[in-house]
Parts: C-alpha cells; sequence; structure tokens
C-alpha cells in the first residue's frame, strides 16, 4: 500500500536467474497523499494453448448462511491455472509446471466454500489464500487514534486486532466480475467496507483485480478509497508450497532486506528496526527456511524491511530444489512479512483429504508495517478522503 507519491513500476527479474522471469510487464503505480492440493506428479504436463476470453465460473457451494458462491478459474496461454472465489477473494488452486513440464497446486485450500467455514478453520484461523482487510497483520491493544480520535476495534488475536477483525476482508462476499487485458484473464472485485465495520471510521470502498498473466505470474491490484481518514494495510494471505511434500523447510528463500522489525511476545513491533547480520533473519542470500527455524522461537513470523522501495522492487524469491520450481515476488510494498505455517497443528484436511501439518506451507505477505498506526516513525498507513491507494504485487512463476 503507497500513501505516498507516484511513482513508475520498473521492470524487474528475480534474484534467481530462472528462464521466463524476466518478462514482468512493467507496472505504474500512482499513489495519493504440495501440498495444497493435488500432487504435481499425478497433473497433466504444462503446454501451450488457446484459452478462454474471459475466466469460466462455476459454484463453489453454499456459506453457512445460504449463499451461493462461485469459483472463477483463470488460465494462460501456456495451461496455467488459477482459481479463485468471490467469498473472501480466496486463491483456492494455483497450478504451475515443474521442472518436467508438470503442472501440480501449489497452494493449500479446501474444494468447497465449508471447508473455509469449518469450526476447526474457524478455531485454527489460518486465512488461506484470502484477501486481508481492512488492515493487514496486528493493531495493538485493537485500538489507535487518528485525528485526535481513539478507536477501538474489535479484538480476534488475544487482546490484539488480526487481519481486520473478527469479520475481516476474508469472510466477505466480493462483487465479481470477470475479464480480460492485453496481459491476460482478470477477475476484477470489489467491496464496500461500511464506516464503522469492526470498529474501522469511514465508508472504504476497494478493488481488487487478479491477473493470471502470459508471462506465468499471478499479479495482484489493490486500489481503495474512503469518506473519512482512515489506516488501510491490503494483502493476500496464500500459503505457499512448491513441492508439494509435507513441509516447506526445504525450500531456499531471498529476501532482499537488512532490517527487520523486532516484535514482543504478541508479535507487536517495538519500534526497532534491527539488522539481519548475524542474524537467523538473514536472508540476503539464499538459505533453506529448515536451516535456521530452531533459533527463531515460534518460527518466522515476521516483517522485513525491503531494501528497495520505488516502484516495482524485489520482495523474495523461492527455490523448491526438487521440482525446480520458483517464485519471485515483487511489490510496491514497503514491507514483507514472512511467515512459514507455524500454527498448522494437523487438525485441518485440504484438498483432496491432504492434512497440514505445521509448516505445510509459507506465505509472503507484501505490506505496510505492523501496528503503524500506533507508531509514527513506521510509513504511514493513513488513507484520506480524495486520495486513492494504489498497490500492486506480482507472483512470478519459473522451473
Amino acid at each position: 500500500m503507497t500513501n505516498t507519491k507516484n511513482t513508475t513500476g520498473r521492470l524487474l527479474g528475480g534474484l534467481v536467474a530462472v528462464t521466463g522471469l524476466l518478462a514482468l510487464a512493467a507496472c505504474n503505480q500512482t499513489s495519493s497523499p504440495e501440498q495444497g492440493a493435488s500432487s504435481p506428479s499425478a497433473s497433466e504436463p504444462a503446454q501451450n494453448q488457446t484459452t478462454a476470453a474471459v475466466p469460466t465460473s462455476a459454484s463453489f457451494g453454499k456459506t453457512t448462511d445460504g449463499t451461493e458462491v462461485q469459483l472463477y478459474t483463470l488460465t494462460n496461454a501456456h495451461g496455467l491455472k488459477a482459481t479463485i472465489t468471490n467469498y473472501g477473494g480466496i486463491v483456492t488452486s494455483l497450478h504451475v509446471p515443474d521442472k518436467a513440464g508438470r503442472l501440480g497446486d501449489i497452494v493449500l485450500g479446501f474444494d468447497n466454500v465449508s471447508g473455509y467455514q469449518s469450526p476447526e478453520y474457524q478455531k485454527s484461523g489460518p486465512y488461506f489464500g484470502a484477501l486481508i482487510g481492512r488492515y493487514g497483520n496486528r493493531i495493538a491493544k485493537g485500538q489507535f487514534t487518528l485525528d485526535g480520535k481513539e478507536y477501538t476495534l474489535a479484538k480476534n488475536n488475544g487482546e490484539n486486532t488480526l487481519h481486520g477483525g473478527t469479520k475481516g476482508f476474508d469472510k466477505v462476499i466480493w462483487q465479481a466480475k470477470p475479464g480480460s487485458s492485453a496481459e491476460g484473464q482478470t477477475l476484477t472485485l470489489a467491496y464496500r467496507s461500511k464506516d464503522g465495520e469492526e470498529g474501522y471510521p469511514g465508508n472504504l470502498d476497494v478493488t481488487v483485480v487478479y491477473t493470471l498473466t502470459n508471462n506465468d505470474a499471478l499479479k495482484i491490484d489493490y486500489t481503495a478509497t474512503t469518506d473519512k481518514a482512515t489506516p488501510v494495510n491490503l494483502t493476500n494471505h496464500a500459503y505457499f508450497n512448491l513441492s508439494g511434500s509435507k513441509d516447506v523447510l526445504g525450500h531456499q528463500v531471498t529476501i532482499p532486506a537488512n532490517t527487520y522489525t523486532v516484535v514482543d511476545a504478541g508479535l507487536i513491533p517495538t519500534g526497532e528496526l534491527r539488522p539481519v547480520k548475524g542474524t537467523p533473519f538473514d536472508f540476503t542470500t539464499a538459505h533453506t527456511i529448515g536451516e535456521r527455524i530452531a533459533q527463531v522461537p515460534g518460527g518466522y513470523d515476521h516483517n522485513w524491511v525491503l531494501t528497495e522501495t520505488a516502484g516495482l522492487h524485489a520482495a523474495a524469491t523461492v527455490l523448491e530444489p526438487t521440482t525446480g520450481r520458483t517464485m519471485t515476488v515483487t511489490t510496491t510494498e514497503p514491507g514483507l512479512q514472512f511467515y512459514t505455517g507455524n500454527f498448522l497443528d494437523g487438525s485441518l484436511k485440504g484438498k483432496g483429504g491432504t492434512v497440514y501439518g505445521k509448516h505445510a506451507g509459507f506465505c509472503m505477505e507484501t505490506q505496510h508495517f505492523p501496528d503503524s498506526p500506533n507508531q509514527p516513525k513506521f510509513p504511514s498507513t493513513t488513507l484520506q478522503p480524495g486520495q486513492t491507494l494504489r498497490s500492486t504485487t506480482v507472483y512470478a512463476f519459473g522451473r
């Protein structure tokens, strides 16, 4: 999310040299003041194919209140496929090829909407694949002061507010419009978060556009406007597993960040930006997730302060050596929450009956920093009336 000045996105490739990852389209940013489903080995080879002009749709089941929701399927010229539901804007599956050209599902999720509303899921609260808002990550003690007025939010993470509150954007039904652009098939989702929803001020109109590009990337464009000043921090909470194995500890990760935000026992930033050098948080060169995770109490669930901030810039690269799959993340956001599925405990069974145990997936949540409304030294997350928030994140895939 950016609320500073106009910037023009730059063409970026991954930090890991992989054929095809340098084909990202330039992105214009304007801001104003396998374990997920099917086994890759059971999938068909990726191939060039003719795709429908716009995404197709089918029923994804009914919510607990009886509302039928839809599942939209986006495909590209190389056979990649993403399925997204208008319930929570959730990316339910994402099929990309391995080094042999076999397509496999690389995100965690469920076969129908009931999985995202089961008592077990509500208790666990993993936010699989969902759009997160009005404020992604934590706000300390569920309160903040803006323009001299104190606001109290719904607390859903101990004494803190997490990912928007009790009913965040991950649990609402979005208005959906399938379409296409020069880059590929699109799904446009829109939602109005009303004044006072979960305690936040202002009517916030949010639009999110998913694009499955013909350059083999899932691109997410966020825009938002408000009629009252309000904090906004939008992201996506997909859990990735590029191998289909029981955990992601062997994935190799690079994050171009020299500092991270230190947190207390409740995962609220203390305000300190600590250098990563000489710590298990140093991913400026590639390390496997499991190499040093035991040195981090609870596992990785921290915000990295990205080195670059202008335009569309590098946020992370991931290599899964067995399958050869790579993922390169670029964003217009200043931070990246790298989370390693520490709270997954085997109580959830996903697509095809897959059990999701600890570290079954990892998240790369591009964002502004946690608790920014209470941290005046952090980049501002306040959106003012008359301003338009614009943010872009791209997950590009290679092999």
